[in-house]
């Protein structure tokens, strides 16, 4: 699992949010804090895991630059800043994720793999999150495609668009949102949305390639 720690005015999250993460238990044996921005940063965490637990076959693009952004007088400005934080880690940074994994399984001759990326937003935008809808479609577009370029070498790529999910930063006003919302039905516990990617990294799934799995 790769991590970033930033500031807690960096984002618009809840105190509730940075609670959690506090005092979550880990549960991970590997961790490595990894800046995406950096083009480097994708052979050196392949490079750490692979030192530390062998060849790496499954690739989850789950990383985020997450920041409020919009076009809409009053809210916070669509900047270039605002749209690198977003474009340079979830589109940039996890199609040289793919890309990396791509690679290191032709160089071993290997015949099995997963992609599995997370999205959020749609076709219609994401009013709000402007950069944050963009970058997540580009990382769709990335991952439908390594679905059509990688499916005859063993890999497959999907994509995963969770419901609403509490990580933290889930409060009763998110709550009242989704229960009148006819898009959002489900504020889902993390676990629920990893089981699915669980089942994607499974034989049953072998068939299962270039596909949105949106969960409600």
């Amino acid at each position: 699992m790769t991590y970033l720690r930033f500031e807690a005015p960096e984002r618009d999250l809840p105190p509730e949010y940075h609670e959690a993460r506090r005092n979550a238990p880990s549960v991970y044996d590997l961790k490595v804090e990894a800046d995406l921005r950096d083009p480097a940063t994708p052979a050196a965490v392949f490079d750490m895991v692979e030192t530390a637990l062998g060849p790496v076959s499954v690739l989850v693009n789950n990383a985020s630059g997450w920041r409020k952004d919009s076009f809409a007088a009053g809210d916070v400005s669509v900047t270039a800043e605002s749209v690198d934080a977003q474009f340079l880690v979830d589109a940039r940074g996890g199609a040289l994720c793919i890309a990396e994994l791509a690679r290191r399984h032709r160089e071993r001759h290997d015949d099995w793999g997963r992609i599995i990326s997370l999205t959020s937003g749609g076709p219609m935008g994401f009013p709000g999150e402007a950069s944050y809808g963009a970058a997540k479609a580009a990382l769709e577009n990335y991952t439908m495609t390594a679905s059509r370029e990688l499916g005859r070498q063993g890999i497959t790529a999907n994509v995963v668009y969770p419901p609403v999910t509490d990580t933290g930063w889930v409060t009763d006003d998110v709550r009242r949102f989704v229960e009148q919302s006819d898009e959002h039905w489900h504020v889902a516990p993390p676990e629920d949305v990893a089981e699915v990617i669980a089942w994607l990294c499974t034989p049953a799934a072998d068939l299962v390639n270039g596909s949105i799995i949106r969960l409600r």
